[in-house]
């Protein structure tokens, strides 16, 4: 059986369809594009019509869920991914979430508490993150290490490597897990490899988003992306 679930990101994203591609053939993710709310100013949300039509859309490729993948957004607004998420659903007539979401529960059902953040956002946007996962998900973010990206462009050009040199910067025995916001940043190839060296458990984005829509499918464990989609907690 194949799931088909959309997903809708920014119109600038070029990193979130290569890291979906690499699910194995059970698990189908459907695209559109969003436009941002204020052309020319990094990391702000989608413009909601945006957003109805395009979920409107992929509920009409019969899709099982509607993930937002722009962590970013739900970083502005207390009441953003309620209120989107229930915009989303209504728009397609199926469950929707958003990648934050998705990661502060991903956190919490791995039974992680103190947290290495570690993001390719600005100096602003990584403090709207650390309110975000501490007030919405109760988690402490022992420590926060960013790359003061500019814009969404900039967060593409990153490699691998900056995460990973970023881990070996701020590991400490009392961390839980790292967490790597940002869908823009390529990460889904490296999770496993991270969690080998640094004995840890990895959230990202778009891994997060994944296990949420196979949580709430009822899929199987997807190895080889990490512990998240490996063990596929309930949460």
């Amino acid at each position: 059986m194949t799931h088909h679930f959309g997903v809708l990101i920014p119109s600038t994203n070029t990193t979130v369809e290569a890291e979906l591609a690499r699910l194995p053939p059970g698990y189908q993710a459907h695209f559109a594009r969003l436009m941002t709310t204020t052309p020319g100013h990094p990391f702000a949300p989608s413009r909601d019509d945006d957003i109805d039509y395009q979920a409107r859309l992929l509920g009409t490729a019969r899709v099982e869920m509607v993930i937002l993948i722009q962590t970013s957004a739900s970083l502005f607004a207390d009441h953003y991914d309620e209120t989107t998420t229930r915009r989303m659903s209504a728009a397609a007539g199926v469950p929707a979430i958003t990648s934050a979401q998705s990661m502060g529960r991903a956190l919490r059902a791995l039974g992680t508490r103190r947290i290495g953040l570690v993001s390719p956002y600005s100096h602003e946007v990584n403090a709207r993150a650390r309110r975000y996962f501490t007030d919405k998900h109760g988690l402490e973010i022992a420590v926060l290490e960013g790359f003061a990206a500019t814009d969404s462009y900039a967060i593409g050009q990153l490699g691998p490597e900056n995460a990973r040199a970023a881990f070996a910067r701020i590991d400490r025995p009392e961390i839980d897990a790292f967490a790597v916001p940002g869908a823009n940043f390529q990460t889904v190839a490296s999770i496993a490899g991270w969690e080998r060296e640094f004995g840890k458990p990895v959230v990202t984005s778009t891994q997060a988003s994944v296990w949420a829509m196979a949580r709430q499918l009822g899929g199987d464990a997807i190895p080889g992306f990490g512990r998240l989609l490996d063990l596929m907690p309930a949460g």
